[in-house]
C-alpha cells in the first residue's frame, strides 16, 4: 500500500491510498520520475478522474514481470497507448489507431503522476543514460504527436516550403519545432494564437506570430496544422491553403464545415486527422532529441514537485506558460 495523487475535481489534488499490481506476464513496473501535463488532462482537473492522472510519463523500471527482457533499472518513456499488438493495425506500424486497445495510461489506467505506473513492455521505450526525465517526456506528445501530425501533411504534400500552424500551446509550438528542423531555417512558418505570451514564446523558436483574429492576412500557405481544436481556426487554416494544399486536424474539439467542390475538389485539397503517433517512431525522435535537446528542451518552462501538482496545473492552464513537467524523486 503507498498514497498516490488523484485529481478530485474543481481543481483540487488529494493524496489518498492506493494499491498497485505486482507486474503480470509481459508487463513492467515503472516508477516516474516526470510527467509532462497536457491540454487534454484539463477536464481531469476540472471533474475528477477514479485513476491517477498522467500520460506523458518518464521514468525508471523497478520490477518485471515474467516472459519480459528489459531489466530493471532501465530507463524510458511511456507510452500513451496500452496497443494490442496483434491486430491490422498494430501489424501496420499504426499503434495510435490499435483496434483492440486495452486502454490508456492516465485516462482509465493509473498514470504518471503517482509513485508506479504497471505497463505492458511494449509500452515501454528504453531512453538510455544521457537525458533528463524532464526533458525525455519530450519524445511523447511534444515530439511524437507534433512529429506525426507534420508527417501527415508530408505524406500528401511532400513538397511543403510555408506552413500555417493555428493553436500556439505546446502542441502547436511542438509542430513549429518538427517543422523548422524538417524544412529549414528558411520556411516561412506562420502560428496563430490569441494569446500574446504564446504568440512571443512561439516567435523565439522561429514562428512568425500571427493574431488568430488576423490569419486572414497570412499569404496562402502549402500546408496547415491546427492545434487549437477550435472550427474558427480549422476554417481559417483551410481558407489560407493553395492548391494541393493539405490541411492536419491534431487538436481534439469542434467542427469543421465544408462546401466540398470549392474547398476540396477544384483546389485538390486534402483534409487530415493525426492521432497521437506510431511507436515506432520513437527511435528517429530520440535520435533528433539529441542533437537538438538545447532547442526543444526550451519547450519546458516549469518543473514542480509532485506536491505541488495543483499549483503545476494552474501555471499550465494560466496560457502562459509551455510545458509544465512534474517531477519525483527517486525512492
Amino acid at each position: 500500500m503507498t498514497t498516490a495523487p488523484f485529481l478530485v475535481g474543481e481543481g483540487r489534488v488529494e493524496r489518498r491510498s492506493h494499491t498497485y499490481p505486482e507486474p503480470g506476464p509481459g508487463q513492467l513496473l515503472v516508477r516516474p520520475r516526470a510527467n509532462a501535463l497536457c491540454g487534454s488532462d484539463h477536464g481531469l482537473f476540472r471533474d475528477g478522474s477514479p485513476v491517477v492522472a498522467g500520460h506523458e510519463a518518464a521514468g525508471t523500471v523497478v520490477a518485471a514481470g515474467p516472459d519480459t527482457a528489459t531489466p530493471v533499472g532501465t530507463r524510458g518513456v511511456i507510452y500513451l497507448m496500452a496497443y494490442c499488438g496483434r491486430c491490422r493495425s498494430c501489424r501496420a506500424g499504426a499503434t495510435n489507431l490499435c483496434l483492440d486497445k486495452a486502454g490508456d495510461m492516465g485516462f482509465n489506467r493509473d498514470g504518471g503522476l503517482g509513485p508506479l505506473e504497471v505497463v505492458e513492455e511494449r509500452m515501454f521505450f528504453p531512453i538510455g543514460d544521457d537525458l533528463s526525465f524532464p526533458l525525455a517526456t519530450m519524445l511523447l506528445d511534444v515530439m511524437g504527436t507534433s512529429g506525426a501530425a507534420l508527417n501527415r501533411a508530408l505524406s500528401v504534400r511532400p513538397d511543403i516550403d510555408s506552413l500555417l500552424i493555428t493553436g500556439a500551446g505546446p502542441v502547436g509550438v511542438g509542430i513549429l519545432a518538427a517543422a523548422r528542423l524538417s524544412l529549414g531555417g528558411d520556411a516561412p512558418i506562420y502560428i496563430s494564437d490569441v494569446s500574446g505570451w504564446r504568440l512571443s514564446f512561439a516567435e523565439s523558436f522561429g514562428g512568425i506570430p500571427v493574431h488568430a483574429g488576423s490569419v486572414a492576412g497570412v499569404p496562402e500557405v502549402d500546408a496547415a496544422v491546427d492545434a487549437s481544436g477550435r472550427t474558427t481556426a480549422r476554417r481559417s487554416a483551410l481558407d489560407r491553403l493553395s492548391k494541393r494544399g493539405v490541411l492536419v486536424c491534431v487538436g481534439h474539439g469542434e467542427q469543421l464545415p465544408l462546401d466540398v467542390s470549392p474547398d476540396l475538389i477544384s483546389s485538390g485539397r486534402a483534409v487530415l486527422g493525426s492521432e497521437y503517433f506510431p511507436y515506432a517512431d520513437f527511435p528517429a525522435n530520440l535520435e533528433l532529441l539529441r542533437r537538438n535537446a538545447g532547442y526543444l528542451g526550451r519547450i519546458v518552462t516549469h518543473t514542480f514537485d509532485v506536491s505541488e501538482t495543483a499549483l503545476a496545473f494552474e501555471t499550465f492552464l494560466s496560457g502562459r506558460s509551455g510545458k509544465v513537467v512534474v517531477t519525483q524523486e527517486d525512492g
